[in-house]
């Protein structure tokens, strides 16, 4: 029996990449096809309003996220679980950010596995940001698309006057109507608040030493809060000039190098002190681990609503290669993705 042996490895090589993404169906090497499952997620089960959802307590709530291919499968994962534990699923609209130039396969996706869902999906121009964002200690942290929740109330509708933010990391553990409908007290975002956290690392000695920009925080209590988790009043934000705000210690960064981390710091600079604090049952953060290995860490004491891989290590990736933390198996019950290898057809 003769062998090509260099189209076999080639075919290998093309069976590994395409096992690593999901756009790409089919690809021919000599006389073989190489196919890709057309659905790689499973489809969700259906999810319908409880009887107190008629009786008023079903108010629509608007939730956003972005939208990413590789970060598709945490995005899925998300969704399965805020409808499977809140009474009211069809009282959920979802609003999807995106910097992919083929948003419409990212939804198609997401409409397969939840065809009942409201989602709407809004493109985010990644020149937007592109000139504003400065290295920082983990690539994933510098993509345009970590920067979208900065301009979440330019973009949504004006229907919008609420919306609850979350990453794609994250699985709801608890009805996110409690979250969503929180009193925000005449703040602008509302979020779990650590002011047990050494809140001066977030900033480099740069800053601390200037006294006009360490001057922001004069007359606040400044407290780390994580923006993977947010409720946002919209209407206060777009009155108040906010994203302008944000964009303004953007601008500094660049000149000074007044942080580390991304989106985050910019964020403090303008709210720490200032929000609305929440339970901290509703971010069980840092079960990715620590921004540069994403090593394991086990759970926080007390009651959790939402569980959230923030950090280098997501789960998805853990038990794929087999090394999974504990606490990656309380996100495997949501994951949809279809486990399937490609097939290779003889032509």
């Amino acid at each position: 029996m003769s062998c090509n042996c260099t189209a076999i490895v080639v075919a290998i090589f093309i069976v590994i990449i395409l096992g690593a993404g999901h756009a790409v169906t089919g690809a021919r090497i000599g006389a073989m096809m190489i196919r890709q499952p057309v659905q790689m997620f499973r489809e969700a089960p259906a999810f319908w309003n409880g009887a107190e959802c008629a009786a008023g307590g079903g108010g629509r709530v608007d939730i956003a996220m972005t939208l990413d291919a590789n970060y598709l499968r945490g995005t899925m994962a998300a969704v399965l679980s805020i409808l499977q534990h809140t009474a009211c699923p069809e009282s959920m609209v979802f609003h999807f950010l995106t910097a992919e130039a083929d948003d419409r396969g990212l939804a198609a996706a997401l409409r397969a596995s939840f065809p009942s869902l409201d989602l709407r999906v809004y493109r985010f121009d990644p020149s937007r940001v592109r000139d504003r964002i400065s290295r920082s200690v983990r690539q994933e942290l510098d993509q345009p698309l970590n920067y979208a929740r900065v301009y979440l109330a330019d973009t949504l509708p004006a229907d919008v006057r609420r919306v609850t933010y979350l990453d794609s990391d994250v699985v709801v553990v608890d009805d996110i109507r409690a979250l969503a409908s929180v009193d925000l007290a005449g703040h602008v975002l509302a979020a779990p608040e650590y002011c047990h956290a050494n809140f001066s690392n977030y900033f480099t000695d740069a800053f601390w030493s200037h006294l006009a920009l360490n001057g922001t925080f004069r007359g606040r209590r400044p407290c780390y809060f994580n923006t993977g988790v947010m409720v946002m009043d919209v209407v206060k934000w777009r009155a108040g000039g906010y994203t302008r705000r944000v964009e303004e210690w953007m601008a500094v960064q660049k000149r000074r190098r007044i942080y580390h981390l991304g989106s985050l710091p910019p964020f403090l600079l303008v709210f720490a002190g200032r929000i609305r604090a929440v339970d901290h049952r509703w971010n069980q953060h840092g079960l990715g681990g620590d921004n540069v290995e994403g090593r394991c860490r086990g759970l926080h004491p007390g009651p959790i609503s939402l569980l959230h891989w923030s950090g280098k290590g997501k789960p998805w990736l853990r038990l794929d290669t087999r090394r999974p933390c504990s606490v990656d198996y309380l996100w495997a019950p949501y994951d949809l993705y279809r486990y399937s290898s490609p097939v290779i057809e003889e032509w």
